[in-house]
């Protein structure tokens, strides 16, 4: 499911981009959502700030569940939410990717 999200998004990015060099740079600073979220460390360690942006952002409920679907242990609502994180990002990829692949070229 997050792979499906983030390839819409990747879509829409490849759609904006005016060249092939900022299609594909376009989607890296996704690349560093893991690395600020429960991946690494638990995000009751870190700063108070680090921590706020770390709870709210799409990959620690999709970690914290993978995580725990691996380990045998409940999942609590983190699924619910990693799942609403995946179906909002696709659905914006999607709805954006459409309307730049309908836009009328004369413009």
């Amino acid at each position: 499911m997050t792979t499906f999200a983030l390839a819409w998004l990747s879509v829409a990015f490849g759609l904006v981009s005016r060249s092939v060099e900022t299609a594909s740079n376009l989607p890296t600073p996704l690349t560093f959502l893991p690395c600020v979220s429960s991946g690494f460390v638990p995000t009751d360690s870190m700063p108070a700030g680090l921590r706020q942006f770390a709870e709210h952002q799409p990959f620690t409920p999709i970690i914290d569940t993978l995580r725990g679907l691996l380990a045998g242990a409940p999942v609590g609502t983190d699924a619910m939410v990693a799942a609403a994180w995946c179906a909002g990002i696709a659905l914006v990829g999607y709805l954006w990717a459409k309307r730049l692949y309908n836009r009328d070229p004369s413009r």
